[in-house]
């Protein structure tokens, strides 16, 4: 008899990490790149099969320099802007995969819908096709918000892979049915924001997107500290919750936040009427960086 093993919730989570100079200040010659290693490493451990970048900054350098060897993961890197250029755009895609020390990344996602919807968005994603016809990407997508209407785009382009923001506090693109309709038309989807901006850890104040809802937020984190549920327990057991299987996107800046993050999925879901902590949409925010996570709760 042949027995089913289920996968590890950790295979639905996807880190981003968050490469900002060690929070103690200043620290030896390769301190923030072997924290970089052990970080991918727990991830790696720990069951984490995806990480998601973006091409500001020197996170793709980094992590060409602290992959574990294999490298267990498939990476998903997003386009600049279309405001650059299309030939911009598409040097930019190569040139990640070079800083990032990969032959070939798993995704390209255009890095806002609004690109798509412009005049050039046709020629964008022939572009984008192009380079997945030659190998370099495996799958291609977009980001979106739930007022770009990512089920209607997603008809017209036909991606693989669609990212929107959606956790515990707004859960805008399920109550929608945007997620439903990525869904039925077969695309696998990527979600930002789990953690709501580290809106629901407290301590420091609330995200400017929850302005004027603090008193409601305030009685979200109170209902759960009286359930004794942990606040991030609690957003990813929604996340993973959610029709489709989506790929959760974390954002991680040391082993310590991955260690708690690991737990906390692996942690029984607890029994929670997940519409009753619903707040309604926030304001717009840059889903293609996901949220910061964890802030003070590691």
């Amino acid at each position: 008899m042949t027995l089913s093993v289920s996968p590890s919730p950790a295979g639905a989570l996807a880190v981003a990490v968050v490469t900002a100079p060690l929070r103690s200040g200043p620290a030896a010659p390769g301190a923030r790149e072997d924290a970089l290693r052990l970080l991918l490493q727990t991830a790696a451990d720990g069951g984490v099969r995806a990480v998601v970048t973006r091409p500001d900054g020197d996170q793709e350098r980094l992590l060409s320099q602290a992959w574990p060897f294999p490298s267990p993961f498939e990476a998903t890197v997003l386009t600049v802007p279309i405001t650059e250029g299309l030939d911009r755009v598409e040097a930019r895609a190569r040139r990640s995969l070079e800083r990032l020390g990969l032959a070939r990344a798993e995704t390209l996602l255009v890095s806002s819908a609004a690109d798509l919807a412009g005049s050039e968005g046709r020629a964008l994603w022939a572009r984008l096709e192009a380079l997945k016809s030659r190998g370099l990407f495996r799958r291609l997508g977009f980001v979106a918000a739930v007022h770009d209407g990512p089920t209607l785009l997603a008809r017209r382009f036909q991606p693989d892979v669609v990212r929107v923001g959606c956790n515990l506090l707004d859960q805008s693109a399920q109550t929608s049915g945007e997620l439903e309709g990525l869904n039925g038309l077969g695309v696998s989807v990527q979600v930002a924001s789990v953690f709501a901006q580290g809106a629901l850890f407290g301590g420091a104040a609330a995200p400017d997107v929850f302005r004027g809802r603090e008193h409601a937020l305030s009685r979200v984190r109170r209902r759960l500290a009286e359930a004794r549920i942990d606040p991030m327990q609690a957003a990813l057991a929604y996340g993973l919750a959610l029709p489709g299987s989506p790929r959760l996107i974390v954002s991680i800046a040391s082993p310590a936040e991955m260690r708690a993050v690991l737990a906390a999925v692996h942690a029984p879901a607890p029994d929670l009427d997940w519409a009753a902590f619903d707040l309604g949409p926030e304001a717009p925010t840059d889903v293609a960086a996901g949220a910061r996570v964890i802030s003070s709760a590691a």
